[in-house]
């Protein structure tokens, strides 16, 4: 069946990648959410979508006890989570000020998962396909995503291939490039496929029909009422 993760939480009634968004999203059903991570200034984990705050600061230059007080440690962000799944983002974009080739969020982000015990309630995503070789790397238990805007149709064999040979879970593309083929052809390989973000109940209810695996949604709790019209 497929399953309904609540991007940054409950976002369209909460303010997003907070407890309370978090909290509300397991109020509503939702049986995930996902989550944005980066490291501040203090080496903390974090989580916020944006590599700066509304005043333009970034996050990598600003210690924890500086950043706003919504913004929660990926502790607290889980704890809030909890008994849902997460899909963590690990944000490591070459275009912003906190990226870092050496990986050290992702190895901070396993480090901090295996303290918490088993792996099975987390998966790690990132749309930098390193980092998510990194994770598998340090803890191959670890289910890992890909997260990307859309494949050409002529590579999603070699790219399914390719990915299942390195051991990975998931694809995660965009709901606007996502297809029946993409989905089929993914499966047929042994592996999920979670698309993002959408919050219309029309395409909801066809990407249920095509048997997409999760939807990442701002409004989980409709999500959540399409699935049970089925």
């Amino acid at each position: 069946m497929t399953q309904v993760m609540a991007h940054r939480g409950a976002s369209r009634v909460e303010v997003e990648n907070t407890t309370m968004a978090f909290r509300r999203a397991r109020e509503m059903g939702a049986q995930a959410v996902e989550l944005d991570v980066r490291r501040c200034a203090s080496g903390e984990l974090v989580v916020n979508h944006d590599a700066k705050l509304p005043d333009a600061r970034a996050i990598i230059a600003t210690i924890k006890l500086d950043l706003p007080s919504y913004i929660p440690t990926l502790a607290q962000a889980l704890d809030a989570c909890d008994p849902m799944w997460v899909n963590i983002e690990i944000k490591n974009d070459s275009n912003e000020p906190d990226f870092d080739p050496t990986e050290q969020t992702a190895r901070d982000v396993v480090e901090l998962l295996k303290n918490r015990g088993s792996p099975r309630c987390y998966l790690i995503s990132s749309f930098r396909r390193e980092t998510i070789d990194t994770v598998r790397a340090l803890w191959p238990e670890l289910k890992t995503a890909w997260l990307v805007v859309g494949i050409d149709p002529q590579d999603l064999e070699t790219v399914a291939e390719k990915l299942a040979a390195q051991g990975h879970h998931a694809l995660h593309p965009w709901v606007n490039t996502l297809t029946q083929q993409l989905i089929e052809v993914f499966h047929s390989h042994g592996l999920q496929i979670n698309t993002w973000t959408c919050d219309d109940p029309v395409r909801i209810s066809e990407l249920i029909d095509w048997g997409v695996d999760g939807i990442c949604t701002n409004v989980p709790d409709i999500a959540l009422a399409v699935i049970a019209g089925k």
